[in-house]
């Protein structure tokens, strides 16, 4: 698919997404540091926020939770909230209306056993009569653009896959997002994203296609066999912070500004947006989880990742990452 017979903007309920890619929810990574980090590197058009239980969102403190921290810079961005009944969404929703929410995601494709036992994720999509109830009081509850996550489903049968996109259209969906993935399926896994394209043919509303995009080739493939409207990156935007400025500029011809900033420099940012956003107990954790992927594209990255593991500071975390890109912190 050519740079000309792509959208290069999507407008959802209002919401302007140029270019249409985005920055994936994931754990312990979509905090604000790592989002203000690629949106420094330029070519994201969407931010989501790390996963929010619904129940638990009301009472937390904007100034100071680790999830909800934000700057003013990180826009549009759309808090992800997982929950299990419709008892819980009005309270989250009134929240996230208080916090200047761009729009609200659904998650429903979590596999995790926690949200197994709670009725949540993908336990959720699997029970239509109560994601229904889920749903349509979401959509009654704000005009903000709604979407939801969702994998493949339990089987690669694209009618089954059909049907659920079908559904969550008629129930209110602005977006859909699907993880080319079965459920149950590991990140090893190639994507099947070719079932995406069965769904998209089914439904009018956008379509962004996840899971397996770590380079322009993934990205290019991608779209070529799911006919998506955009793209969610998540891993690979984690080891290569640049690559949605790589994928708007080499795959949607965009006139992005593509800097590839030097790794030391985009690593020592990072570190850097950790100590200006969190307190000091929350920042070498959230190093250590960054460092776990973004080491992965270097030659000898796993000796890299493993001392900043086994680091007892921010300091001697950055001392150690120094003296692996040859650097001195002098």
């Amino acid at each position: 698919m050519s740079a000309d017979n792509i959208k290069k903007t999507l407008v959802v309920r209002g919401l302007e997404i140029s270019p249409p890619i985005a920055l994936a929810p994931m754990v312990g990574i979509s905090h604000s540091a790592f989002r203000s980090l690629v949106q420094a590197e330029g070519g994201v058009g969407l931010l989501f926020t790390e996963m929010l239980t619904a129940k638990r969102l009301p009472h937390d403190n904007a100034q100071c939770s680790p999830l909800l921290i934000r700057d003013v810079s990180e826009k549009p961005l759309v808090y992800q909230i997982i929950a299990a009944s419709e008892e819980e969404i009005g309270p989250a929703v009134e929240k996230l209306h208080t916090l200047a929410a761009d729009g609200i995601d659904l998650n429903l494709g979590c596999p995790a056993p926690m949200q197994k036992r709670q009725g949540t994720g993908a336990v959720l999509a699997g029970n239509p009569k109560q994601l229904s109830r889920v749903l349509r009081r979401l959509r009654k509850m704000t005009k903000l653009p709604v979407s939801v996550k969702i994998r493949l489903g339990n089987s690669p049968e694209s009618d089954e896959l059909r049907a659920f996109c079908l559904f969550l259209e008629a129930e209110g969906v602005d977006m859909i997002t699907i993880h080319a993935r079965l459920n149950g399926e590991k990140f090893c896994r190639k994507p099947r994203w070719d079932l995406i394209g069965e769904a998209k043919s089914a439904v009018s509303v956008p379509i962004l296609a996840n899971g397996g995009i770590f380079c322009l080739d993934d990205a290019r493939i991608c779209l070529e066999h799911s006919g998506a409207d955009g793209l969610m990156i998540g891993r690979g935007a984690v080891e290569r912070p640049f690559l949605c400025a790589e994928i708007a500029k080499e795959v949607y011809g965009l006139d992005t500004p593509f800097r590839q900033t030097d790794s030391w420099q985009m690593y020592t940012h990072f570190i850097d947006l950790l100590e200006e956003r969190f307190a000091p107990e929350r920042r070498l954790g959230r190093l250590k989880q960054f460092t776990r992927y973004f080491a992965a594209s270097f030659q000898f990255g796993h000796h890299f990742a493993a001392s900043i593991q086994n680091s007892n500071s921010i300091d001697q975390a950055r001392r150690r990452a120094a003296r692996f890109f040859g650097r001195s912190t002098c």
